[in-house]
This record gives C-alpha cells, structure tokens and sequence, in this order.
C-alpha cells in the first residue's frame, strides 16, 4: 500500500510538468526545423541533435568506423585539441554527450543561458571541424578495443551477438555496431573523416530545444550551429528482413548461470496496432511483477530474479525480445515456461482485468518522464524521428485507453508466433541442446 501511495503521489506531482510541456514547431530563417519547448523560469536550456542511420551507416568492411567516429568528436575541434576542448567545455559549464546506436546518432547538450553564443560556437565546431588527431584515434579506439574483449567475456553480450546473427544475419542489424577487433584495429583517419560525412547532413537531422530560448534567438541560433551542414549524406540502408525462425541455440560458456535473449519477428512503430501490441507486452513480459512470465517464471517457481520482454521497432526492422536468467540446472525450465505462456497467450489472450491493470500502470507511468529539461527534450527529438504529432503528449494515454480487449487478443494471437521463437542460450545448460523447429 504504501508503494502503490508513492507512486501515486508522484503522479500527482507529474502531471503538472507535463500539462506544461507547450511545444511550438520552429523553422529557421534558413529552413531548419525543431520542436521547442520555451521555460524561462531557469536560465538554462537542453538541446537534442539525432542524425538518423546510426551505425547501420558504416561503410562495407568498416564495421565501427561510425562508432568510433562518434567517441572522437569530444576530443577536440577546430584550433582546439583534446585538453584544450575539455577545459573549454569545463570553463562554460556546459555538458556534451555523444552516442551511436544501431539507427542514430546522437548529441545532446545542456547550456547556460549566459554562455549559450559561445557553447554553441563550440558544439558548432565540433559538427563541421573534428580534429581526429592520431593520439587521440589511437586513445579511443583503445578504449572501444577494451570494452570488445570484455564483451568476448559477458554471457549477456554474447547472447546477444548470437541473437543478432540469427535475426539478421548479414544485414547492418546483424552485427555489434562497435565492430570486432579486427574491424577497429584497421580502421584509418581517412575511415573516420567518411563516417562523419556519411552521418552529419541536414537530410537526416531532427532537433528539440527545452528551457530558456525565444523561437526568434533560436532561429538565429540553429542557422548558425547547423546551416554549414551539407545537404545530404551517405544513402540510407535498404530495410533488413528477420531472418529468425524457431528453435534454441546453445552457446557454450564456463559460468553457473545461463543467461538467454529470444524473440522473434516484431511489429512496426507506425503500425496501427502498436499501442495494443505495447499493452500485450506490458501483461506479457513488460517488467513488473505483475507480467504473466513474471509470475510464472519467478514467484511461481523461483526460477529467476528477473524476466523481460521488449518491443524493439527499429528503423530497418522490427523485432520482439526477452531476457531471463538462471542457474544451469534450472534453465531449460525456465526456457520451456516462457515458450509455454508464450502459447497460452496467443492462444486465449489477456483478461479484462489484465488490460485494465495494465492500462492503469502506463497511463500513471507517463507523465513521471517529464522531470527536467533534458528528458523532455530526448522525449521530444525521439518523437520527430517515430513521426509521431506535435501533440501526442497530450494524446498519448488518450491512446492507451482507447484500446479494447478484442484489439489486444487479436493482436496476441496475429503478433505471438510461439513457432519462430528462438533462444539464445549461453552457458552450461542442463537438459539444452541447440534446435530448430
């Protein structure tokens, strides 16, 4: 009780940040477009900058070259090197984060008001004039070398790496964006200078702004920080195809606990169906101890501390996942519960009260991710890139409750495809051997 008073009362304080999130769609003088959200109650603002493409962008035989890119843009620019951009930074109080994913990449900056001429002067820089300075290529590839061994060495990493394969075999889904070692050891200065300009175009950009800025200052304001940009970039891959089918795969690996990633064909995130395959996820696998494989696999039969189910609409495909771990002499259990309430659900469906529960959870959930100017603007950058409406905040749990028990069993029984569900298993596992159906 007192949990369920926690979460409540924080729903009550939410509700009313996010009744204030106002977003105005801004063209530039120049022609570039971003949502904003104006507040001037701090003299502070967050910016969001996504590149679509992502590390499915990496030119053939240069696996990692945009991940690797990606790592070097904090390590200086233009008349800066490495040390002198960071003390540059530090000196403005500003913040950069950059990040590559499979379809994006990604900047986001937290600024002063008083500094934001110059922090944007900086970030300007770091767009159009990237040193790659030897030192510093070889100090960041380095590090991406680093975190690949110790990937070799994770059970989770190399499920995954395995669920990849099968899913999308050769295709740029198919394969660790960060590349292999191989990849990155032979990846050059000149590499790295074609990543940037495969990624950094206007044709792909998408841009919010949350906190202290005018429409008019933020005009100016993006002409100056993006207009240099070139027009186009590299073309945009072709959209892959899961390649999946049913069956487990065993990986073998020295550890006392198995871990295993599954899944199998997902669905779209422009699909009309998608907010009820997101509800049947939520009862399915979506986290809380009130999921179906929650309470079949864990508090049932103590098989795990924790399973998860997960829609994964990328831009190129679409899949649906899961994770669960367990002890090698309890794992194939585990495996055969989850296939077994994977079929009973696309089989029979979810309950009234199921969906109504789950109703409850996401619609009291939303609103506690407007909480600061930096998450409203990554919520509002990512809704650009899905194509969502400039009003869909206001909308969105008008969705939610929109959708009926016939549209969540209709969904569970089109979308469930118990006979393509594989599992990659890593481990030791007792009473497992690879198969397919």
């Amino acid at each position: 009780m007192r949990a369920l008073l926690s979460f409540l009362l924080l729903i009550v304080f939410a509700l009313p940040a996010m009744a204030g999130v106002k977003v105005q769609e801004i063209t530039s003088p120049g022609g570039i477009k971003a949502w904003l959200v104006e507040d001037h109650s701090i003299p502070f603002a967050a910016l969001d900058l996504r590149f679509r493409g992502g590390t499915s962008l990496d030119a053939p035989g240069k696996r990692g070259a945009v991940n690797l890119m990606t790592g070097l843009l904090e390590e200086g620019a233009g008349d800066l090197d490495a040390q002198a951009y960071a003390r540059k930074l530090e000196g403005l109080a500003a913040s950069f984060d950059f990040g590559a994913d499979p379809d994006t990449v990604s900047i986001s900056a937290q600024v002063l008001t008083e500094n934001r001429d110059q922090a944007m002067e900086l970030l300007r820089q770091t767009l159009l004039a990237p040193r790659f300075d030897p030192a510093a290529i070889e100090r960041v590839r380095a590090q991406v070398l680093s975190g690949l061994r110790s990937d070799a060495k994770n059970p989770n990493a190399i499920a995954g790496e395995g669920f990849r394969k099968l899913a999308y075999g050769d295709q740029p889904y198919g394969s660790d964006g960060s590349g292999t070692e191989d990849s990155v050891g032979d990846l050059t200065r000149d590499d790295l200078i074609a990543a940037h300009a495969a990624v950094f175009a206007r044709d792909r950009m998408y841009v919010s702004v949350v906190g202290d800025v005018t429409p008019e200052a933020l005009g100016q304001m993006l002409d100056t920080l993006l207009g240099e940009l070139p027009a186009t970039g590299a073309p945009m891959p072709e959209k892959a195809k899961v390649t999946i089918t049913g069956g487990t795969t065993v990986i073998p690996f020295e550890t006392p606990q198995s871990v295993a990633i599954f899944g199998q064909p997902g669905i779209k995130r422009d699909d009309p169906d998608f907010f009820a395959a997101y509800i049947l996820n939520t009862i399915l696998g979506g986290g809380s101890f009130e999921s179906r494989l929650m309470k079949e696999v864990r508090v049932k039969r103590g098989l795990t501390y924790g399973v998860y189910s997960y829609l994964v609409p990328r831009d190129l495909a679409a899949v649906y996942m899961g994770n669960v771990a367990s002890s090698n002499d309890k794992i194939a259990e585990a495996v055969q519960v989850i296939r077994d309430v994977w079929a009973d659900t696309q089989a029979h469906g979810v309950t009234e009260k199921e969906l109504e529960d789950a109703k409850t959870y996401l619609t009291g959930a939303y609103p506690l991710r407007f909480d600061g100017n930096e998450q409203i603007s990554s919520i509002l950058v990512g809704m650009q890139m899905d194509a969502l409406p400039i009003d869909y905040i206001a909308t969105r749990n008008d969705k939610i409750n929109a959708v009926t028990l016939a549209d969540v069993n209709r969904v569970a029984a089109s979308l469930l495809k118990p006979d393509q569900l594989h599992f990659v298993v890593v481990g030791e596992p007792e009473g497992l051997e690879s198969s397919t159906n």
